[in-house]
């Protein structure tokens, strides 16, 4: 059986995003009305510039007492995220995720047209084992390789 690919595991296939100068208000309220965890920080016409997740909502907002109204996408998002095409296996982004310490990657496709957001979520157990194997590998390997 063929390892699926992340646009084949991704649960919601459209693309949810705002500009760098929306309010971060703005972005709890689209990803609380499209059920979903992140939310792409785009520059006109579809220029992906930054993505913004459930957890920097938490981290760079609430848990500094910053104003939801007044705090913009642009003062809170990570910028330049890194980004997968969508062939990529799922055991190898999950791999990424937990090599790079974070739950979202953007995919995209040919002419950097944006897909949407694999989230680890996505990953099904058996994925997320195949993933465990490779770090452990990876580790294995730089250890005998000193």
């Amino acid at each position: 059986m063929a390892e699926r690919t992340v646009f084949q595991s991704m649960t919601q296939k459209h693309v949810v995003s705002l500009g760098p100068q929306a309010s971060v208000y703005e972005a709890a309220c689209i990803m609380t009305g499209g059920n979903c965890t992140s939310v792409l920080v785009t520059e006109p016409p579809a220029t992906l510039v930054g993505i913004v997740t459930e957890r920097d909502l938490m981290t760079r907002v609430l848990a500094k007492a910053r104003d939801p109204q007044a705090t913009r996408l642009a003062d809170i998002m990570t910028p330049n995220p890194l980004c997968v095409p969508p062939e990529k296996p799922v055991a190898e982004a999950v791999l990424i995720m937990l090599e790079r310490g974070f739950r979202h990657l953007p995919v995209v496709g040919p002419g950097d047209k944006l897909l949407g957001v694999f989230s680890a979520r996505d990953a099904l157990p058996r994925e997320i084992d195949n993933a465990m194997g490779l770090a452990e590998f990876r580790e294995q390997v730089n250890d005998a390789l000193g």
